[in-house]
């Protein structure tokens, strides 16, 4: 693996990090061929729980939270054949806004026959945060993408609501010139947007998470529904999965980022067993 760190240091605007990853096969297994990071963006040393064939790489922010003009670049390449699973050791902040934006750029690409499971833990936005996150991805013929998004909108424990601040999120996935899902969503930090029933409705956690590559039958969308019935969830929560051309989606609007998490977690199993013959394997960073 060929990698280089670049130190970094933040201007009166803010950090730009920055990290470039890509993975090949050798020998039937999943590598790391070669890894640029800037800070405050690194990646810990890979790890193979479920084999070779699955690398296992965990991201690490730090410089412990986001702050106003921060600029996160990542770029991340799978040659054909290979299996990469990303998370992150710790939930991401986004700190109070000095009025500038946090913005985050990902941009994947995947060979014929490849696999990235983006599975980051949740992401924290402080009142009066400004956030916006773009990700584009880009298919060969027969790779896939599984992925999720959870956010959390104040720091409830704090009893702190989101009033203030602005969240935006610009998801794409095409393959061969053609779109498969794009998606974009916009929550600004008002009071009635969050009491809103077609806002927040007083919840401070939303998530997403879609699989996309794969055309998913109806037996397993009934399933991913029926999956949601035996996790302990107060009324109030919202879910909802959709059946996809080629995928399926999560969604889910609720008070507990964990319970978001468990969710997908079974959903992803059960894609997982289903379609890639083998079951999920949360890395061993995750908290119980």
């Amino acid at each position: 693996m060929q990698q280089l760190d670049i130190p970094s240091t933040p201007d009166a605007s803010g950090w730009h990090g920055q990290l470039n990853l890509l993975y090949g096969s050798r020998n039937q297994q999943s590598q790391v061929k070669q890894s640029y990071h800037q800070a405050p963006l690194n990646l810990q040393r890979p790890f193979y729980p479920e084999g070779p064939e699955v690398c296992h790489s965990v991201m690490m922010h730090t410089a412990g939270g986001m702050v106003g003009g921060d600029r996160l670049s990542m770029d991340i390449e799978l040659q054909s054949q290979t299996h990469a699973l990303l998370t992150t050791a710790a939930a991401g902040k986004v700190y109070r806004s000095n009025g500038l934006d946090v913005q985050q750029t990902i941009q994947c690409r995947l060979a014929a026959g490849a696999i990235l499971e983006w599975l980051p833990l949740e992401t924290i936005l402080f009142e009066q945060a400004r956030f916006r996150q773009t990700m584009q991805i880009e298919l060969g013929p027969g790779a896939v993408y599984g992925g999720w998004e959870i956010t959390r909108f104040g720091r409830s424990a704090r009893g702190e609501q989101f009033m203030q601040g602005d969240w935006r999120s610009h998801l794409e996935i095409w393959q061969q010139g053609t779109p498969l899902w794009i998606d974009q969503q916009w929550l600004p930090g008002r009071p009635e947007v969050w009491q809103s029933p077609h806002g927040l409705a007083g919840q401070p956690v939303v998530g997403s998470f879609i699989w996309v590559g794969q055309a998913v039958e109806t037996d397993t969308v009934q399933a991913a529904r029926h999956l949601w019935q035996t996790v302990a969830s107060p009324p109030t929560t919202v879910v909802g999965v959709t059946r996809l051309p080629l995928g399926l989606i999560c969604r889910y609007r609720g008070p507990s980022s964990q319970t978001a998490r468990q969710w997908f977690i079974q959903v992803w199993n059960l894609l997982r067993s289903t379609y890639l013959g083998r079951p999920a394997c949360p890395p061993r960073v995750w908290p119980l």
